[in-house]
């Protein structure tokens, strides 16, 4: 069995946000370019992986991408909800900013230890 790491463990910031009226947004952001290079590599997050996280249709998941410059994981989700807009009747997140727990508890394979820390974990 592979020993695993939740991403909460591995990421620098999690968080979700209003994208407009009809959508939200995701950042996963890493401070290590090695593990960011891990977490992209590991493929535990795709956009098949938001879709079933988050009991969405893949085609709501807008965007999802991996973007070097910021070492960041990103994607974008359809609200949910009876209406599917910010606001609407049923909404439990008018700013979008509590809907990035899921994602916290996602599990990584545990990374290979940097070169000269072999042993030390």
């Amino acid at each position: 069995m592979t020993a695993t790491v939740p991403l909460k463990d591995l990421a620098r910031v999690v968080r979700s946000k209003n994208a407009g009226p009809y959508e939200i947004t995701f950042d996963v952001m890493f401070t290590d370019p090695a593990v960011y290079a891990h977490v992209r590599d590991s493929g535990v997050l795709t956009r098949a992986a938001v879709a079933r996280l988050y009991a969405a249709a893949e085609g709501d998941v807008r965007t999802c991408q991996f973007f070097e410059p910021a070492l960041a994981f990103k994607f974008t989700l359809v609200r949910h909800g009876s209406q599917g807009r910010q606001g609407s009747v049923g909404e439990r997140d008018t700013f979008g900013a509590q809907q990035h727990g899921p994602l916290l508890d996602v599990l990584v394979p545990v990374p290979p230890p940097a070169p000269g820390e072999e042993g030390t974990r």
